[in-house]
């Protein structure tokens, strides 16, 4: 594949998946995932103050899945490089036993990347995008590049649906509703906004996050102690249905990565057929 189509290309399901406006939820239904574990979110919580600029913060990671997804492979190999050289420089302490950790130890980078590549997956399939079984596995499949970036061996990480099962099954012991998590679980149900915005902004923003919340398996919820009840599954399906028809009939206009891939992807096209 042209280095100017990057990771993925045009043919990809990665460009599919993430095409979708509605997966926002999905980032959001991550981080309540990853705060489930007490190394990520010692990580986190220990290495600054996530409520301050919290939202320039998320801005930058929604940035970063962009690059890596629909930049050119150079751009996506700096995004990654910036994001190394941010890990390699933290260390956090263990909650339980003091010990001290690197923030890029592989088996949280591993929990980190699973918890969103699924998360954005299964969000796709319940706001009804059309994926098989096949597509799931060819998307973590093709995530693995995604892995690499931040400096993972693709070998170690989950490329299929039944792996990605197993490693929630064997990381579950491991994980635990915290003082850290309960802390991120609120910060990000109700997340600091400006006075102008937050009599509109703040009952939107419950929505979402009520949403986001749900859409976690329901062992997950069940660790945050609250019921893992099959029909909030149905509950949370709907109410991703029916954002994404809201979100696509909006006139949004697509970002500048992605119609910055769109045109390069056309000018590959228009080589092909010369």
């Amino acid at each position: 594949m042209s280095d100017d189509l990057g990771l993925f290309g045009p043919d990809s399901v990665s460009w599919r998946v993430h095409r979708e406006p509605v997966l926002w939820l999905a980032g959001l239904r991550a981080l309540y995932l990853q705060a489930l574990h007490p190394r990520a979110v010692a990580g986190v919580v220990q290495n600054g103050d996530i409520r301050r600029n919290c939202w320039p913060r998320l801005m930058r990671t929604a940035e970063y899945v962009g690059t890596v997804v629909y930049g050119t492979t150079e751009q996506a190999e700096k995004a990654g490089r910036r994001v190394r050289r941010i890990h390699d420089r933290l260390r956090a302490h263990d909650p339980v036993t003091g010990e001290e950790f690197r923030v890029d130890d592989p088996h949280l980078l591993r929990w980190v990347h699973v918890t969103e590549v699924e998360s954005f997956v299964s969000t796709a399939r319940r706001a009804r995008i059309g994926l098989t079984d096949a597509d799931v596995d060819r998307y973590y499949a093709e995530q693995t590049r995604a892995a690499a970036l931040v400096g993972l061996d693709p070998a170690t990480v989950p490329a299929g649906a039944a792996e990605v099962d197993e490693f929630y099954r064997s990381i579950r012991p491991e994980l635990a509703l915290t003082a850290e998590a309960r802390d991120v679980a609120r910060f990000l149900t109700m997340p600091p906004m400006p006075g102008r915005v937050v009599a509109l902004g703040r009952p939107a923003w419950l929505g979402v996050a009520t949403a986001g919340f749900a859409l976690l398996p329901r062992w997950a919820r069940r660790l945050y102690r609250l019921p893992g009840l099959p029909t909030t599954d149905v509950a949370a399906s709907l109410t991703v249905l029916g954002l994404r028809g809201v979100v696509n009939a909006l006139p949004v206009r697509d970002g500048p990565i992605y119609r910055d891939a769109l045109r390069r992807a056309e000018q590959a096209r228009g080589q092909v057929a010369a």
